[in-house]
């Protein structure tokens, strides 16, 4: 591998790469679910860990693991106690000055993340005990863990990683889930609109961290779903606190992209009024329910689009034809603003070797800019 990806990286997304593109797939859920299932990997990849995976295919890898560098502190009269209820429950008691959570957990044979039983907040008490932890929370920057993912990942991409969820997207999936978060949205509108200005105090103090550090590629991991959030909310909560943390971010010269992985169609007019620099994830047909030109339609000119291939794509029910007349499309619509990914990521049913021919694609594409 010749191409220095920290570079270009870098450079494609803060328009000076000349022309030149990236490709940069995501194939994490491929290589994790092999190893949960114990599912062999081809032979050529056996016994590689995934950043030599990403070297052996030649290809950028977006490093969300710098994420792991910055550490959330509880206030020191938070507790935390787990106690198994049976072979595949446990409970987690979390306590405070003004009252606990409780959290219950199920580990299943089907993923090495438990399922809920029974969430962080289901009460108004307890969302008002979600309130004081994040008024009450701080950050710590980790330079050794900073230098140990550096090491791992050398010359695979730049430096990037995702912040916590904004309010909207964080009730739903970190702390009540969507039907139990609408309810609350409707029936407790003073407590939610209190947690989310906690919620966005904390964050307020990592970004605040963030803007010192070497981190200058930074992600929203907002898994916005148009059918869950709706126009309504999206207007009233998560466009005004997006763009107020874009301002922040931008102050210190940061790249800023969100994650938008659901159905987008009724949401893609609002793109240029999000203050964000590249957009990520946008799934487009048949996967997804936007085609190409509609993206493109929608994005501001100077924004960056990431991804912008179906997943399904890489699986062996498709023609490989399909696959690069879509990839030669999406260089069409959106290069030089274009980190080429997949939307959202290769199923683990994915065929690996289909991560190489749109390389070849690219590289391709890229040697007109020598």
């Amino acid at each position: 591998m010749t191409t220095d990806f920290n570079k270009l990286h870098t450079d494609v997304v803060f328009g000076r790469a000349g022309g030149k593109i990236i490709w940069q797939p995501r194939i994490g859920a491929w290589f994790y679910d092999r190893k949960f299932f114990k599912t062999p990997f081809p032979q050529k990849y056996a016994g590689m860990d995934l950043p030599d995976i990403y070297r052996s295919l030649g290809c950028s890898a977006r490093i969300y693991d710098y994420r792991f560098s910055f550490k959330r502190i509880e206030h020191c009269e938070v507790k935390e106690t787990i106690r198994m209820l049976n072979d595949t429950d446990f409970e987690k008691i979390i306590s405070t000055p003004v009252g606990c959570q409780k959290v219950i957990l199920r580990n299943t044979p089907n993923s090495d993340v438990p399922i809920h039983i029974k969430r962080e907040v289901e009460t108004e008490d307890e969302l008002k005990v979600a309130t004081w932890r994040e008024l009450h929370a701080d950050w710590r920057f980790d330079k050794q863990e900073y230098d140990k993912i550096a090491e791992k990942w050398k010359g695979l991409g730049a430096p990037t990683m995702y912040i916590p969820r904004m309010n909207i997207q964080d009730l739903y999936l970190s702390k009540m889930g969507v039907e139990k978060g609408i309810y609350a949205i409707l029936d407790w509108p003073k407590t939610v609109d209190a947690y989310f200005e906690s919620l966005e105090f904390c964050h307020n103090k990592l970004i605040e961290l963030i803007n010192k550090s070497p981190i200058d590629i930074l992600n929203f991991g907002e898994n916005i779903h148009a059918g869950t959030i709706g126009e309504e909310l999206f207007l009233k909560y998560h466009l005004p606190a997006c763009r107020r943390r874009c301002e922040k971010l931008h102050k210190a010269g940061k790249f800023v992209s969100s994650h938008w992985d659901g159905e987008t169609k009724p949401l893609l007019k609002y793109l240029s009024q999000t203050g964000l620099d590249g957009i990520e994830a946008i799934t487009p047909k048949p996967q997804g329910d936007v085609t190409l030109g509609e993206i493109r339609e929608a994005l501001p000119k100077d924004m960056v689009m990431m991804d912008g291939i179906p997943a399904i794509l890489f699986d062996d029910m498709f023609p490989e034809e399909t696959l690069i007349e879509y990839t030669k499309k999406c260089i069409e619509l959106f290069a030089p603003k274009l980190v080429l990914g997949i939307s959202d990521e290769i199923s683990s049913t994915g065929n690996l070797e289909r991560i190489r021919i749109v390389g070849q694609i690219v590289d391709e594409y890229n040697a007109k800019f020598k």
